[in-house]
């Protein structure tokens, strides 16, 4: 069966539409997404794509200002929102549904997070990151996981040796909560959480970057 076939795309664009329109009137968030997705009937898997990937004009483009491209992290300090990173990239490896949000960021919508696991896609998905950030050669690149998720310092240790390889300066640590140490970082922080972009000057959506280039075919739906 068609895969898109479980995302019902006319309906959910119409909701897009509606939901940009409230959100952009001081609507609030939750309360428009569950209207609109009443409306329209949209299941869940819809929904979550629309509140990951919906955002208000001003918001979008205040986000959009602070991105920056792999060659502009050459020679520059970078701090990676470890699991937000590897699991978008692992969900575009895994041909699961990813949103190009208004904001321009790459988003998934597994919502794994915490009974995240690591598995033969994980070091597909390290390799590529790591091939692009060879590339792009930041200055130190600071790795940072969630560590109350399981296996993290495993993870750390793994990610850690990879950059020894590969030739770049850095480390990789699972800390209690990474978030701390991401807002405020001096340098160019790898996320697409919302929460941390909107607090931070620069940012990089590694993820996204990541799956353009290096993953064919990957299921982008549109809003």
């Amino acid at each position: 069966m068609d895969k898109a076939k479980d995302i019902h795309t006319d309906f959910l664009r119409k909701g897009a539409e509606d939901f940009r329109y409230l959100l952009g009137r001081a609507y609030p968030r939750k309360n428009s997404l569950e209207l609109v997705g009443n409306r329209y009937n949209l299941r869940k898997t819809e929904r979550e794509l629309l509140h990951r990937g919906v955002f208000a004009e001003e918001e979008a483009l205040r986000r959009r200002e602070k991105a920056v491209s792999p060659e502009d992290i050459h020679d520059v300090h970078l701090a990676v929102d470890g699991h937000n990173v590897l699991i978008t990239v692992e969900a575009g490896l895994s041909d699961s549904p990813l949103v190009v949000a208004d904001d321009g960021f790459v988003r998934d919508i597994s919502g794994v997070s915490s009974a995240y696991r690591m598995g033969a896609v994980t070091i597909r998905a390290i390799d590529l990151i790591m091939d692009i950030l060879q590339r792009a050669h930041p200055k130190t690149t600071l790795f940072l996981f969630d560590a109350p998720i399981s296996k993290s310092g495993r993870l750390a240790a793994y990610v850690a040796e990879r950059l020894t390889m590969m030739g770049l300066d850095g480390e990789a640590r699972a800390v209690k909560v990474p978030e701390k140490t991401l807002i405020g970082y001096e340098g160019v922080v790898a996320t697409s959480d919302s929460a941390i972009i909107d607090r931070v000057e620069r940012v990089i959506d590694l993820a996204g970057e990541v799956i353009r280039e290096r993953i064919s075919h990957p299921w982008f739906v549109a809003l």
